[in-house]
This record gives structure tokens, sequence and C-alpha cells, in this order.
């Protein structure tokens, strides 16, 4: 299931409104198809290893991170019927599918037709990797990032506001490949026209995996981007997976409407003093207001800097 998961970030950023989901075909030990949502959301996972597998699929054993989709479309056909068709003997899901469409019909499908059907193996791996869909099911958003990357007082440039690079280059390529898995990409509107950022990817082999790009704030949108009002609008989008990028108006602004999700602090080692905060007012009142939201995730050495990701506790 951990390969089945690294297969399905391969579709991260690329195919909503569906999931990115990963699935593995093993026959007496031997891996006999592969497959991962493709962009645009077709065809899905189970169909691309399933056709990889053709007759080896008989007797398989299917590692799909994502319960099979159980509703027919113009697009393919449902993938628990293809699990059938195909004769596997045993379905392996890390998660279950909340989508009104399926939400257990797929697992009850196999069931019936005779397949054994093992449910929760790598679920907690799977709800992150499948993190902007399942948002998208349970609160009608995509699920937000916001980047930070910090000097050790908090600053993201001078007080000149001169901010090329906080950050060395392993960080920045880290970035740069959540760029790639994000499907919308935005910042706010000072800090594109102060900076003009590319908002791309440079990662060579990559650069195709741009995401849309967004600017928070009234007013108009240079060519190919979004104007988003305010921080709810991104409900109204297509994405699953938002990153916010800056700056400290921007994150303060999805910070106070609670609409962040998890946060990736770079924090490089150097001091500014007097520089300009990461984050802006976010109307806290008391002190005890900012504890208990957050819980690390990840810790990680980044070149000379170091990554924290933490997660929003809700609930």
């Amino acid at each position: 299931m951990k390969a089945a998961l690294g297969l399905a970030s391969r579709g991260r950023g690329r195919t909503a409104p569906n999931p990115a989901v990963g699935c593995i075909l093993v026959n007496e030990g031997r891996v006999v198809g592969r497959g991962w949502t493709q962009p645009g959301g077709r065809p899905h996972a189970e169909a691309m290893a399933l056709e990889q597998a053709r007759d080896a699929a008989r007797g398989a054993t299917a590692y799909v991170t994502l319960e099979p989709c159980a509703h027919q479309s113009a697009r393919g056909p449902a993938c628990a019927d293809s699990l059938i068709a195909a004769g596997v003997a045993r379905v392996v899901v890390a998660l279950g599918d909340p989508d009104p469409r399926t939400n257990g019909q797929g697992i009850t499908r196999l069931r019936a037709a005779g397949i054994t059907v093992d449910v929760g193996v790598q679920a907690e791996g799977a709800a992150r990797s499948l993190a902007g869909f399942l948002t998208r099911q349970r609160l009608g958003r995509p699920h937000v990032t916001l980047k930070l990357g910090l000097s050790l007082d908090g600053c993201i440039a001078m007080a000149s506001g001169e901010s090329q690079w906080i950050t060395g280059p392993a960080a920045r390529a880290h970035a740069h490949l959540e760029r790639a898995r994000a499907d919308l990409i935005l910042v706010g509107r000072g800090t594109l026209e102060a900076d003009r950022p590319r908002l791309d990817v440079r990662l060579p082999g990559l650069e195709d995996r741009s995401p849309m790009r967004a600017v928070l704030g009234h007013g108009t949108a240079p060519d190919g981007w979004l104007a988003l009002d305010g921080p709810e609008a991104i409900a109204d989008t297509t994405a699953l997976d938002v990153l916010v990028e800056g700056g400290a108006g921007a994150a303060a602004a999805f910070l106070a409407a609670d609409l962040v999700d998890r946060l990736l602090i770079y924090r490089a080692p150097i001091l500014i003093g007097g520089g300009r905060p990461g984050v802006a007012d976010i109307g806290l009142v008391h002190l005890g207001e900012a504890h208990g939201r957050w819980r690390l995730h990840d810790a990680r050495t980044l070149g000379i800097d170091r990554l924290e990701v933490y997660e929003r506790v809700r609930g």
C-alpha cells in the first residue's frame, strides 16, 4: 500500500475534481500491474493497473488507496465492476470513498461478487495523500496549505522589502515540489505588485506541473490568473489543493478565516531584526486562543534550513 500511495502522488495537482489514487496488482508475489489517476481524472488508477496486468489480474490482489468507485460515467466504467470482471481475488483498500455516488457501495459490490475486501491499511497516509479530495467532500472547499519562508526571528523580508533569498536552494526546491502537487497557488495583491512572482514550477522534468495562479484582493488579475475577493472564494474554484505563498496579509486572512489546514514553515538560520513579519494580525484577543490549534507532523533538515510541517487540529 505504501507503494500505491507513492504512485498516487504522481497524480497530485493534475486530477481535479477527481482524487489522485494509486493502485498496484500483485499475483503470486509479483507486481503485474501499476496505475495512478491520469491528468484530468481519467483513466482511474484501477483501469491503468488492469490494462497493464491484463490476464495476470485474475486471482490477483489489488492494493488501492481509495475505495473503487461504484458509479458509471460517460468517461469510463465503475472501477468496482472492472475489478470484478477482471477476476481479482482480493482488494485491499486504504480508505473508504465519502463521495455519495460510492460511499461504501464499491466495497459492498466487490464483496457481493465473492471478492475478499480489507479496509484501513495505511489509512492515515491515504488521508494525507487525499486531503484535498476529502476536504472538498466534507467541507465543500479545497485543502489549504500555507507556506512561510522565515528567518529565525519570524521575518519574511528585510524592512526594505528585500526577500531573495531567505532560504537556501534545497528548501526552495522542496517548495517547488509542493507547488507541483497543488491545483492552485495564491498570493496577496501586495506581493503580486511588489514582487511580480512567476509562481511556476522550476524543477527539471516538472516544468509542466505549474498550478493555476490566483491573487487575493479586490481588482483585476493578470492574464491567466484568477482574482479572489476573499479567502472563502476558494470554494468556488475547481481546486482540491491550494497553496498560499504570501505575503503577510494573505497569510493572516486565511488564518483569521480558519481556512488553513497545513503549515509549511521553512526556517533559515539567519536573524534579520526589524524585518517584515511573516503573518499580520489574525484577530486573536487572548494568548490562550493560540494554543492547541496546531500539531507537528514532520520536521526535517533541507540543506542549511529547517522544515516544520504542522496540521490544524480540528474537532
